[in-house]
């Protein structure tokens, strides 16, 4: 990786990966990842305009998901810049390893400041972030900020200064432009309002929990050894959980746990004289802490499904 600084052009370079939206839904569906047409249409725009892309909705609907299969999709590196409360310009940004600039100090001896300060402010001890890291590769790269809304406003306005030229500047090096614009992911589980101005640079898209249809289809992707009877009436159940007043709902990569535990529990296959062991409330009340995580959540499934 190259962070060679450059004050003569300020402009990245827009290089889509997609050539339409049928092929980002054929592409995306290759990894595993079934798009809808509007998620499809989202990240077919975020790619030819070379704008981030807001992808905001409920925790474990596959927003992150998303990201890594638009990288693989495109054979593009994914860099990840994980949010949280606290989190600041030097862990998302980039930072300098001081410990190695005075061991350098001490090592050259005593000289000018000017020669050591043009020594050790160089990138060979310049320590790059994920957002660093983004803008400085010169190949295919998916950005990845995620959980956006879990940081302090004060992020929300050094992402304006990054997104908005795709250029880092360092006050002791100068500035790095993208030569590559990467596609930008940020993902939000609406905890919080994020600005408008952060929303203004940005194409947004929602993703709810899928419906019973689709979620058939993922199954059907993820788990192809489920048999069609028993995806349904596992579906079927997730449906009714999510909408119970529980502090977690099952996501979509719960739902495929499910399935594969209830495959390594022999459900769907035929037993002795008789037919292929379904979806009881036996087995569903067993296997209930594969999906609800937390112990109320557990005691309102188990009274509103009626299995105690």
């Amino acid at each position: 990786m190259s962070t060679t600084p450059t004050d003569t052009d300020t402009r990245s370079t827009v290089h889509p990966s997609f050539a339409d939206v049928p092929d980002v839904a054929a592409r995306l569906r290759g990894t595993g990842y079934l798009a809808d047409d509007a998620t499809a249409t989202a990240t077919f725009l975020a790619d030819r305009l070379g704008k981030p892309l807001l992808v905001e909705g409920p925790a474990g609907v596959g927003k992150t998901e998303l990201a890594r299969a638009i990288a693989a999709a495109t054979d593009a590196e994914l860099v990840r810049l994980q949010c949280y409360e606290g989190i600041d310009e030097a862990r998302a940004l980039y930072e300098w390893n001081h410990a190695k600039q005075i061991l350098h100090i001490q090592a050259t001896g005593t000289r000018d400041w000017a020669d050591a300060k043009t020594d050790i402010f160089s990138e060979e001890f310049l320590l790059p972030r994920p957002l660093l890291t983004a803008i400085s590769r010169p190949g295919a790269t998916v950005l990845l900020i995620d959980e956006i809304d879990k940081a302090d406003v004060d992020m929300e306005g050094l992402l304006l200064e990054v997104l908005s030229d795709f250029a880092v500047t360092i006050p002791e090096m100068g500035t790095v432009v993208a030569a590559r614009r990467p596609i930008v992911l940020l993902t939000s589980n609406a905890t919080r309002e994020l600005s408008e101005a952060l929303k203004r640079r940005c194409l947004y898209l929602y993703i709810d929990f899928p419906d019973a249809k689709r979620e058939k289809d993922i199954l059907a992707s993820r788990v192809p050894a489920l048999t069609e009877s028993l995806a349904a009436e596992l579906v079927r159940v997730v449906g009714v959980l999510r909408t119970l007043d529980i502090r977690k709902k099952p996501s979509v990569a719960e739902t495929i746990d499910w399935a594969n535990t209830l495959l390594a529990l022999g459900a769907g296959e035929p037993t002795s004289g008789s037919s292929a062991r379904g979806l009881d409330n036996g087995l569903i009340a067993r296997t209930l802490g594969v999906v609800l995580k937390h112990r109320p959540d557990l005691t309102t499934a188990i009274k509103e499904l009626k299995l105690g």
